[in-house]
């Protein structure tokens, strides 16, 4: 078998915790995996994997053999890289996740970096879930919250806030809210991926930070979905300013408790770590994290 590839087969094992899924990143069967790391342990004489049914683990051979492994295919795409001018010129495929209501601020990024860069392809994927970087094979991921896996680079492009808002029909039905402590009571309407689950956190006027409790007959992963709720006089909803800005303005939500904020976010480009971070990534986040400089205002009204 090609050792190179059994090297590359061996590294993505690791980084992506398994078989399956280092296959799907490779383009190659389980089997054909696994028949690469076998080579590789029958070569070696030694076990470079502890194998179970839920998944692998580096013995202490496997750790050293890693740590060199991914040196050795780092220095080769450094090669790769300035033999083909990829350094210094983006080309390839970038694919892209980022949460469906800030693509109003990426899609003008990617229509720039395609004018810029007509060697390059971009696939962008929105939802509203959370992914796996690295199992889903994205170069970037743009979020508002931070990711669960610790071992990515986080680079913040923006800061941004909730605002506290109902419709005026809410009002008129439920009474107005006087203090933080009543919101218990309220039908609050939720994302799912707020960072601090049914605990809502604010800072008062002080600088004090100011917590409270909340539930609701609405848990959704889908911002447009609680504006239509809150619009609707469903509820009480903490949203994103940027997404409600307008409907603040024109007196279909009104702001509630102004003297509670809720606690700044940042929007945040998400990136698998490398050594060597291709000139396609590189660029493209260069260039968002500009553009999200030049918007902040547009992003975070109610800062």
């Amino acid at each position: 078998m090609d050792r190179l590839t059994s090297l590359t087969a061996f590294v993505r094992v690791v980084d992506s915790g398994g078989f399956s899924a280092a296959g799907r990143r490779l383009n190659m069967s389980t089997t054909m995996v696994s028949n690469h790391i076998q080579a590789l342990e029958e070569r070696l004489g030694a076990r470079l994997l502890h194998r179970t049914t839920r998944k692998v683990s580096l013995t202490e051979v496997g750790k050293a053999y890693y740590d060199r492994c991914t040196q050795i295919l780092a220095d080769i795409e450094q090669a790769d890289d300035i033999a083909g001018a990829l350094q210094s010129t983006p080309r390839g495929t970038l694919r892209i996740y980022t949460a469906t209501h800030i693509v109003p601020f990426v899609a003008p990024v990617v229509a720039e970096f395609l004018k810029s860069y007509p060697n390059v392809n971009v696939d962008l994927n929105m939802g509203e879930r959370t992914i796996d970087i690295i199992d889903e094979g994205f170069d970037v991921a743009i979020r508002l919250t931070p990711p669960p896996d610790s071992s990515l680079i986080v680079r913040t492009l923006a800061t941004w806030r909730h605002v506290l808002c109902c419709s005026p029909g809410y009002l008129e039905k439920h009474g107005r809210v006087q203090q933080l402590s009543e919101l218990s009571e309220q039908n609050c309407v939720r994302h799912v991926l707020y960072p601090f689950g049914d605990e809502w956190h604010f800072v008062d006027r002080k600088g004090m930070p100011a917590t409270v409790r909340v539930s609701g007959n609405l848990i959704t992963n889908s911002g447009e979905t609680l504006r239509r709720a809150a619009l609707d006089g469903i509820g009480i909803s903490l949203a994103a300013g940027f997404l409600i800005h307008d409907d603040l303005e024109s007196g279909a939500l009104v702001r509630l408790l102004p003297e509670y904020r809720p606690v700044e976010l940042s929007m945040n480009a998400v990136y698998p770590h490398r050594h060597h971070l291709s000139a396609k990534v590189r660029t493209f986040i260069d260039l968002l994290a500009r553009h999200s400089a030049e918007q902040q205002k547009l992003i975070n009204p109610y800062a």
